[in-house]
């Protein structure tokens, strides 16, 4: 049942004077629930708890916290219909990609589970004493990763469930020892109660700590901005805006003890299609990425806004099919007035720049709060000298920029800000010819592509979800996949440490059997 309280370790709270609603915009009315947006008490007790609940959940073993991350999806799944439609009424979104968020949020919990009954994911590096060595002795060392601290996630606008209370960064650092507080995402403050509920259910079926989750209530930056403030948070995770997302890093970096921000923020999601594959598949192609642009309303981190071609006649028969296509698509209801509000700015500034042609737009009648998708397109050129055509218009917009040669695509590429994904389209062999792009693509991207499209990201160990700023603040670390978990944690060294004082993971007798790398070789084996 949804109350409109937080949730302040295992306890609801409504303490706050401040109270708002989420909007059903499909509808454009109010849901009926009021949500009461935490206090500064609130806040304070709910990261006092999360500190008092690490001192002893960073040493839980992983088969108790791979207990409470699979106790955490079952009871997601308990929720049932309840959940599926709350997060439809807040979100716009249909049924099938809520059952279908919410599959990938109880997988990305059971991963880690398994990831932390496994146990190797501490990264156990022994070096062993060396008394006898000359000049000077050698110590016995040994390194793994611990957990920071309590985190802060900030839920995410555009995916209610896979990244934001119990997403994916929720589930790494719940996995890492780190107690997480959630500040709920105010367009789906009714999912997001459920699935906290959920989480409370889980942490008292399986012995946790009061104060490992927190769930706080907020319209507007206050709380997230104490949170990121308060000096027992070590650690952050957002998903969403440039905007927001670099508010919040520059915060950390003035604490008096400044603390990483994981942020993953902005992307156009770069594709290059080659000249060959474009005389060979073109149509298709149009069709295809008319899908792609517009899926999920264009509100993906991952939906393509920028395609750059070689000027030919392949290259304009495939703008005008990929016009034709995409006006066919019905257009979707987006998540927020404000998010609706933002398209139709970003779009109208884009559109607005010299030289940028609407090659088409959805000129039907709509519903509110409904985004009519556009295609445009701009010469290389022009492209180049202004930097306001480089921008993310978050939605279904695309933009294709037509290179006089391969020399000003590659100069194009290389000009873009970072990004999450780069995809290149070739004809058989085609690629080999354009290694300076490639090279250029690896530049700016996390992922590249290959022959296909970018949205769709696959939960798998493999999967690099980040990039170059601003596409995320710490290219070095994924936000999807079991790698997520080390975003959370720092490496650790203990050095002439009695054996029975080590952690489980060090000890000679090596209990949890894993893999370590003993005096450069890695083995399972005791010492």
């Amino acid at each position: 049942m949804i109350t409109g309280k937080n949730h302040i370790g295992f306890q609801r709270s409504a303490s706050g004077d401040n109270v708002f609603s989420t909007l059903n915009p499909k509808l454009n009315i109010e849901n009926p629930i009021k949500f009461h947006e935490a206090s500064a008490e609130e806040i304070d007790q709910a990261v006092e708890l999360a500190w008092k609940a690490f001192q002893s959940y960073q040493n839980y073993s992983g088969e108790r916290k791979g207990e409470f991350l699979n106790a955490i999806a079952d009871e997601i799944e308990a929720l049932g219909t309840d959940l599926i439609e709350t997060y439809s009424a807040e979100s716009g979104l249909p049924e099938g990609r809520a059952m279908g968020e919410r599959g990938r949020t109880m997988f990305q919990l059971r991963s880690f589970a398994d990831l932390v009954k496994r146990g190797d994911w501490v990264d156990a590096h022994i070096d062993t004493a060396q008394p006898e060595r000359t000049p000077l002795p050698k110590s016995d060392i040994r390194k793994m990763m611990i957990p920071l601290g309590p985190v802060v996630v900030f839920g995410a606008s555009n995916f209610p469930l896979a990244y934001s209370t119990a997403g994916g960064d929720t589930a790494a650092a719940l996995a890492a020892g780190c107690p997480v507080i959630v500040k709920s995402h105010p367009m789906h403050a009714g999912t997001g109660e459920l699935v906290a509920s959920a989480i409370i259910k889980a942490a008292e079926k399986t012995g946790m700590p009061e104060g490992v989750f927190s769930n706080l209530n907020s319209s507007g930056i206050e709380v997230g901005v104490q949170l990121v403030q308060h000096p027992k948070v070590k650690a952050v995770g957002f998903t969403g805006s440039i905007r927001g997302g670099r508010a919040l890093y520059d915060l950390a970096a003035k604490r008096e003890e400044p603390i990483p921000v994981f942020a993953e923020m902005g992307s156009v999601n770069p594709v290059v299609f080659l000249p060959g594959v474009l005389e060979e598949s073109g149509s298709d192609l149009a069709q295809t990425y008319a899908g792609s642009v517009t899926l999920g309303v264009g509100q993906f981190c991952t939906n393509p806004g920028l395609l750059l071609g070689i000027k030919d006649h392949n290259l304009n028969s495939f703008i005008a099919s990929l016009a034709d296509e995409i006006v066919k698509i019905e257009p979707g209801c987006m998540l927020h007035p404000n998010i609706i509000g933002a398209y139709e700015a970003n779009k109208s500034k884009a559109i607005g720049q010299e030289g940028l042609q609407v090659v088409a737009e959805y000129d039907m009648e709509v519903g509110v709060n409904v985004a009519r998708q556009a295609v445009t397109t701009v010469d290389g050129a022009t492209f180049l000298k202004n930097p306001t055509l480089h921008q993310e218009v978050f939605g279904p917009f695309t933009m294709v920029v037509q290179c006089n040669d391969k020399e000003q695509l590659e100069a194009i590429i290389l000009a873009l800000e970072g990004q999450l994904t780069g995809t290149l389209l070739a004809r058989k062999d085609e690629a080999a010819s354009y290694p300076g792009v490639i090279e250029a693509l690896k530049n700016r991207v996390g992922r590249i592509i290959y022959n296909g499209v970018p949205t769709g990201v696959e939960v798998c160990p493999s999967m690099v979800h980040g990039g170059p700023y601003p596409a995320s603040t710490d290219s070095r670390f994924t936000a999807v996949g079991i790698n997520a978990i080390k975003r959370w944690v720092r490496p650790f060294s203990y050095q002439d440490w009695p054996n029975e004082l080590l952690p489980e993971a060090l000890k000679n007798e090596n209990p949890l059997g894993i893999v370590r790398l003993v005096n450069n070789e890695l083995t399972s084996d005791s010492l």
